[in-house]
């Protein structure tokens, strides 16, 4: 895979005792040494203009000049020193390239993979949460369809995070041109992403959110890829894919209680890739969360394995009744039926 990186977003450091830290890239990185394959790009920043697509402009001001009068804390958990803003730009420019990478034709081994941070999916229309100033994979998406030369009518965004991506659904809720899909743990921070969160107006029925029970295991999170997110994204046919990668659903995560394997973000990778290959769309990966070091360069790594010639390994669990009732719950409030077999 191609990775985007830049060396300013690790100047932006909310302190030892952060989870989000520098370290996060740092690991990635050592990690990706021992690859074939690997190729580090570094993108332009992302200007206040093209942010403005999709963020409230003052908002967007107050953060720069938050960050030039030396940070501190926006709220209890996001944080920010005299750095992030320029941080910021590199991230959301980063994602933003993947775009440029995918749509301009870049499969197979040069699939696109922005590594940036601070991540994205928390921050709202007119605010930063969740360690996020900035959505970049909103960011992207809009780019995406604002540049007449790729002629992107449809971008679909799957949020594999543990956490919600309410700033993405934020965002694009009213929407039918993006559709956004979260799958993640139930009644974890920041406690949005209910199934009947689907969307209004323009947008009804282009939001899917799946929330999924503590424990839920390699085996329900593939059935959740192939069933209720495979079968509304081949509906809606997008032009570009985008995928919010959070390694945060790792069982060796500190912060969640999805309990995922390395081997799931290659099985999930490899799926969507497939969708990807069926609808006729570009892919590219942006960067979210994951917080245990190793676990989160390890995931990242695997991801690049597959698009190197890695044949994932299939699961040996199916899905369980708990996830099995929460997905049939899903698709039925999308409008249709689906049929998941239970474990022996």
């Amino acid at each position: 895979m191609q990775f985007g990186y830049s060396e300013v977003c690790l100047a932006h450091d909310p302190g030892s005792r952060h989870p989000e830290t520098p370290d996060r890239l740092r690991a990635i990185r050592e990690r990706l040494k021992k690859k074939h394959g690997v190729e580090y790009v570094e993108a332009d920043p992302c200007d206040l203009d093209r942010m403005a697509a999709v963020h409230d402009r003052e908002y967007l001001e107050s953060v720069r000049e938050f960050c030039a009068d030396g940070g501190g804390s926006w709220d209890p958990d996001t944080t920010a020193v005299e750095e992030t803003w320029d941080a910021v730009r590199h991230s959301t420019g980063l994602a933003c390239w993947a775009v440029d990478e995918a749509l301009e034709g870049a499969t197979g081994r040069e699939t696109p993979f922005s590594i940036g941070r601070p991540p994205g999916h928390h921050a709202v229309y007119d605010d930063a949460m969740g360690f996020c100033f900035v959505n970049n994979a909103a960011v992207a998406a809009q780019y995406a369809l604002d540049t007449d030369e790729y002629d992107v009518d449809r971008v679909a965004i799957v949020d594999w995070d543990v956490h919600h991506g309410n700033g993405t659904q934020d965002i694009f809720y009213d929407r039918e041109d993006v559709y956004f899909v979260s799958i993640h743990e139930q009644g974890l921070y920041p406690g949005t992403g209910a199934i009947d969160e689907t969307g209004e107006d323009a947008g009804a029925g282009t939001t899917m959110n799946v929330p999924m029970p503590a424990g839920t295991d390699d085996g329900e999170y593939l059935a959740a890829v192939e069933g209720p997110i495979v079968r509304a994204l081949t509906d809606f046919d997008p032009d570009l894919l985008l995928i919010s990668a959070g390694f945060d659903a790792h069982r060796h995560d500190p912060i969640s209680r999805i309990r995922l394997s390395t081997e799931a973000y290659a099985l999930m990778a490899d799926r969507l890739r497939t969708l990807a290959a069926d609808v006729d769309a570009a892919l590219a990966f942006i960067l979210e969360g994951g917080y245990g070091l190793d676990v989160l360069a390890d995931s990242v790594a695997i991801v690049h394995e597959t698009f190197d010639g890695r044949e994932p390994i299939e699961p040996d669990s199916d899905c369980g009744e708990n996830a099995k009732s929460a997905l049939a719950d899903v698709a039925e409030a999308h409008g249709y039926e689906l049929e998941l077999e239970s474990e022996d």
